[in-house]
């Protein structure tokens, strides 16, 4: 017994050792990694001061091995790229590009901006198409000293024509525009004048009173480092309007709007009021770690103001409730002295709460908002005392609203704004929705439920056995039994509605200039964003679809 006790303690130490080892072993590449990581990233910022194609007659290139060289598919001429060079104490990599013209017998060093990093021993293919592209898969990178290894997977391409660099990904976004005729029926590519949005995917469209489009926000991804991505949610806002005395020319125009705007988010939804304002519903805000997305998703609502150029938060009234005055005991009643006691002695300050969001320009965002002043039964004070049995909202219960989601479906008609469906997500599970509601937009008291749905009912095939999803479920369409008796038991602290302190907030639509609505029927185009005639690759995030249209 002692002595295969002793074994088995002896194997459980040499399985222990093992792990150790495995674990320091591990941590140590993954150091090595981010060493290495940090030396390319150096070498790119290099790079990336050139900002112009220089082709420059030059002597043949210096001595190396494992670079590629390619013949033109269109000229005589053969293409050298990369390689690398050992001196006996120190290892160089490059990312040079030569050409070599055959019938002359000369070189030419050709720097072109944005291009792959430096490497050794990839692959390259030559094929005709678009005037000629050279291919560049993987390759190899190491320390000066040979001792740490770093190998590429990622893909680029030579555009042998025009010169140009162009790293392809999983997924590809455009910022290309095009109009399609209502009369011709065909397609047809613009170029408008001006700077205009980066590539990106998500962004929304909507037109101005004036015939000319709006492009706001989007989303698009960029490697940060070798295998890992990072999601970018624009907040930018971009005017494409007619140029003037130029039939057919279109011009870029950057917009930065003033007031109440936006915070940073994606997968918002958008609809044109009557009188031509922007609404601007929802959305997601992601919070990207390496290895995890975690999504807050919103219900708010925003105006944008095309004439002011400026963003206004719609602020809802509440529903109209008939109030009984209880009547306030004279100077003489106890009555009347014990409610003055208790305002007095009960009564709080309004509690402020201020937070900043950067935008994606550097713009510093801040939000105030005002939670109303609780009297000493936690309620929130009013001039106007009311009797206990009044309207359900003077009870503390919530008001209707859509629970928070993202891409949702929305259309104003007739006054009236509709929303129907959209997302969320409750952990690992996304909860597609599927009811409908109504904002009348010239009283914006508030949200009626023309359809409900309980997110409950919806089955999801993936087995969970945890208990929080349908907690966070049940929370995003605005909480349970458990929630409201703890409402109850803070006094109903949830019942002073919180306010927008700043001017900024939309009236309703019977204080604008015009309520009637206005259609737009134009015969000439629709514009889209982000969708050239032929196909394009599905992108993998869960990002609004890449075309959208009036």
């Amino acid at each position: 017994m002692g002595k295969k006790g002793k074994k088995e303690k002896k194997g459980r130490g040499a399985e222990k050792t093992a792990a150790k080892m495995e674990k320091k072993v591990s941590k140590r590449s993954r150091k090595e990694e981010e060493d290495l990581e940090a030396l390319i990233a150096h070498f790119q910022a290099l790079d990336a001061r050139k900002t112009r194609i220089v082709e420059t007659p030059c002597s043949p290139p210096s001595p190396r091995l494992n670079a590629s060289l390619s013949a033109h598919p269109e000229k005589d001429e053969l293409i050298l790229f990369g390689g690398e060079y050992f001196n006996g104490q120190k290892t160089f990599f490059y990312n040079e590009l030569y050409i070599y013209n055959i019938r002359k017998d000369a070189w030419t060093k050709v720097e072109i901006p944005n291009p792959p990093p430096r490497r050794c021993a990839h692959q390259a293919v030559v094929v005709p198409q678009g005037g000629g592209q050279l291919w560049i898969f993987g390759g190899e990178f190491a320390s000066p000293d040979g001792e740490q290894f770093y190998h590429y997977r990622d893909l680029w391409v030579l555009h042998l024509a025009t010169k140009t660099w162009e790293q392809v990904r999983d997924y590809i976004y455009y910022n290309d525009l095009y109009a399609f005729s209502l009369d011709a029926f065909t397609w047809s590519r613009l170029s408008p004048s001006g700077t205009g949005p980066t590539p990106r995917s998500g962004c929304q469209m909507t037109v101005t009173a004036q015939g000319s489009i709006v492009i706001y926000g989007g989303y698009s991804k960029q490697r940060v480092r070798k295998d890992v991505d990072r999601g970018t949610q624009h907040s930018d806002m971009f005017l494409l309007k007619a140029e003037e005395e130029r039939e057919g020319r279109w011009a870029w125009a950057r917009v930065n709007p003033s007031g109440a705007k936006p915070s940073p988010r994606s997968g918002f939804s958008v609809a044109v009021a009557p009188n031509h304002q922007t609404l601007l519903f929802g959305g997601v805000c992601d919070e990207e770690e390496e290895e995890s997305l975690e999504g807050h998703f919103l219900n708010d609502l925003h105006f944008y103001d095309p004439v002011r150029n400026r963003w206004l938060a719609g602020q809802l009234k509440g529903p109209k409730v008939e109030k009984r005055r209880r009547r306030r005991g004279k100077k003489g009643e106890p009555g009347g002295a014990n409610q003055q006691e208790m305002k007095g002695t009960g009564a709080q300050e309004p509690l402020e709460v201020v937070r900043e969001v950067v935008a994606e320009d550097g713009t510093v965002v801040t939000i105030k908002q005002v939670l109303a002043a609780l009297g000493p039964a936690g309620r929130p004070e009013s001039d106007n005392d009311e009797d206990d049995d009044d309207g359900p909202n003077e009870a503390g219960v919530p008001a209707v609203e859509p629970s928070p989601r993202s891409n949702a479906m929305l259309a104003a008609k007739h006054g009236r704004l509709y929303l129907y469906g959209g997302m969320f997500e409750a952990g690992d599970r996304q909860v597609t929705l599927s009811d409908l509601y109504c904002l009348d937009l010239h009283k914006m008291e508030e949200w009626t439920v023309l359809v409900a749905m309980d997110p409950e009912s919806q089955e999801w095939l993936e087995e969970t056995d945890s208990e929080e999803d349908s907690d966070e479920v049940r929370g995003a369409e605005g909480g349970g039994e458990d929630e409201e008796d703890e409402e109850d038991e803070a006094g109903g602290t949830e019942a002073g509605a919180l306010q927008t302190e700043s001017p900024d907030t939309h009236p309703s639509m019977d204080d604008a200039e015009s309520c009637e609505e206005q259609e737009v029927t134009s015969s000439a185009m629709y514009f889209l964003w982000n969708l050239p005639p032929s196909p394009v690759s599905p992108r993998p995030e869960r990002r609004p679809p890449s075309a959208t249209r009036l």
